[in-house]
């Protein structure tokens, strides 16, 4: 079996998923995982399937058939993945919305050697002053090595520098 990482973009409208569900299941794939959103008008997903590799070929081209459907799929092998010596981590984040913020987060962690394995955003407007806020959620994974109070040191200093209340809390998911 190979596993394949499918991720898939286009207007979105009924039928995409069943599309995508029937060719994966047409060429004898497991569906194993997937998160799939719409946004901005776009429907975009992220799928992990198994297939046999002498499946792989036809499947790739079915996936490119359709494209003619309006859904751009892309096919990537997935690698194995080894068990590392990680900690889990949640991270919250709520503000008044500007430019930088995801880049600024980011960069701190990436200094620290944290993985963002999950990323949720959203723009919503304040309920009472209707101002424009940011909102965030992540799932890290965070070096054992690595100091939790260093971290939320770390995060603290750039949050201030946003103006964003931040919270890292150890994560309830195994």
């Amino acid at each position: 079996m190979r596993a394949l990482v499918l991720t898939a973009v286009g207007p979105d409208r009924p039928g995409l998923v069943e599309a995508l569900a029937e060719a994966v299941a047409g060429h004898g794939g497991n569906w194993l995982e997937s998160r799939m959103a719409r946004m901005a008008g776009q429907f975009a997903g992220i799928v992990h399937v198994q297939v046999d590799a002498e499946q792989l070929e036809p499947l790739s081209a079915a996936l490119s058939g359709l494209e003619a459907r309006g859904l751009k799929v892309s096919v990537t092998p997935a690698e194995p993945e080894t068990p590392s010596a990680v900690r889990r981590l949640e991270m919250s984040l709520v503000g008044q919305d500007r430019q930088g913020i995801v880049r600024d987060i980011s960069a701190a962690l990436s200094r620290n050697g944290v993985n963002v394995e999950e990323l949720e955003t959203e723009y919503t407007r304040g309920a009472m002053s209707g101002e424009a806020l940011f909102n965030a959620s992540a799932l890290l994974t965070v070096p054992t090595d690595l100091s939790l109070d260093h971290l939320r040191k770390e995060l603290e200093r750039v949050a201030d520098d946003l103006m964003v209340d931040l919270e890292v809390s150890e994560s309830s998911e195994p």
